[in-house]
């Protein structure tokens, strides 16, 4: 007689483990959602529930995250050490309800329930070897900020024609990029003051070009005497004008008195 292999019991798993009971839905129904997690990092597979579109994937979630808090707890270890060597789910008892039917029958309803149990465990060299390659190798946030600032001035000066060197250096450490970025906010331009106020040689600039401009108009200063008395010469036409006026309404009123005497 063949001798059957027997594996390790799933109560005999080595791990921090965390357990729900009586969970109130199938264990089928919860298997599909252990299935996305099994073997991956806690963070990764916290990401994985938190956007796994199934009904038992919120309670999953809290079964995992305890698992984590009982390890760092219990057993001192890192959290972030961490991950998921086994899952898995039992059926629990089937809760039996009725439903009434046509000409008197009922029909069965089976509630059924679930136990789900998670391990964790610290990851093995190679896992966290990987891992932390992969963490190395995704650009962090400030990083992806800096380089899509850095292909904007790229696209402005081929706009402009101007020529762009190529990126053969190596990006600085984020304290001299920094520097980097601050230093033309830092140059201010000679001309002017703090706040935009102009400066003594700009004041001194703006005088000696008036009296360079005055200097070469003196005409124009000395006809403004004329331009001025040429309002007094009309005034003095305007009374001829009236005068001349009132004595031809002089003589016009002589000439009918003559006509009614004769």
């Amino acid at each position: 007689m063949a001798a059957t292999a027997v594996g390790t019991k799933t109560n005999e798993l080595p791990g921090t483990r965390a357990q729900m009971r009586y969970a109130r839905f199938s264990a089928s129904k919860a298997r599909a959602v252990l299935d996305l997690v099994r073997g991956l990092p806690v963070g990764e597979a916290a990401e994985v529930l938190q956007f796994t579109d199934r009904g038992p994937s919120v309670v999953i979630a809290k079964v995992l995250a305890s698992a984590i808090a009982n390890a760092e707890h219990n057993d001192e270890l890192d959290g972030d050490s961490l991950y998921v060597s086994a899952c898995y789910a039992d059926e629990g008892p089937t809760l039996k309800r009725w439903r009434p039917r046509a000409r008197g029958r009922a029909t069965r309803i089976r509630k059924r329930t679930c136990h789900i149990t998670i391990i964790v465990s610290p990851m093995p060299d190679e896992m966290a070897a990987r891992l932390e390659a992969r963490q190395a190798a995704t650009p962090t946030r400030r990083q992806r900020g800096r380089r899509a600032q850095e292909s904007r001035r790229a696209r402005v000066a081929r706009s402009r024609g101007e020529a762009v060197a190529p990126d053969t250096e190596e990006e600085a450490p984020d304290e001299e990029a920094e520097a980097a970025d601050e230093a033309p906010e830092a140059e201010t331009d000679d001309t002017t003051e703090a706040g935009g106020e102009p400066n003594d040689e700009m004041v001194e600039d703006a005088e000696e070009a008036a009296e360079a401009t005055a200097d070469e108009n003196p005409e124009d200063e000395a006809d403004e005497p004329d331009e001025a008395e040429s309002p007094e010469h009309d005034e003095t036409t305007d009374d001829r004008g009236v005068e001349g006026a009132g004595g031809g309404v002089a003589e016009g009123d002589a000439s009918t008195e003559a006509k009614d005497e004769k």
